[in-house]
């Protein structure tokens, strides 16, 4: 596994986390998909930074260019994770972070692709 791989599994682990975590403490107060959204809001931060300054270390886009490229990276991510998971959650019936878990799993690939290959071109 390279280094890059492995920062971006780290920092994505924790970015999931976070918005785990926000979704958790969030979705009794408001709809399930706005705990979502919220929870993306707050990731965003954790997972640009890390992968900033860990997983693509070596990016030869500048900060600026970067954040812009990125902020559409996970925007598309946030698109397909709450696509994901409103299907789960409304259509399946499934339990909300049993649904938002798998729904961020399947936008952490997508993510990974569009980071490497444009938002931190080498």
């Amino acid at each position: 596994m390279s280094a890059s791989t492995f920062w971006f599994l780290a920092v994505g682990g924790a970015a999931a986390l976070t918005h785990l975590l926000v979704f958790a403490l969030t979705q009794h107060q408001m709809w399930p998909e706005l705990a979502n959204a919220l929870g993306f809001c707050i990731a965003f931060f954790v997972s640009f930074a890390g992968h900033r300054l860990l997983s693509f270390k070596d990016a030869s886009t500048s900060v600026a260019t970067s954040l812009g490229r990125f902020a559409v990276t996970a925007l598309a991510g946030f698109a397909s994770n709450e696509l994901v998971f409103v299907l789960l959650l409304r259509a399946l019936h499934w339990p909300a972070l049993a649904a938002l878990a798998l729904a961020l799993i399947f936008a952490a690939g997508q993510t990974f692709v569009l980071s490497r290959f444009w938002a931190f071109r080498r």
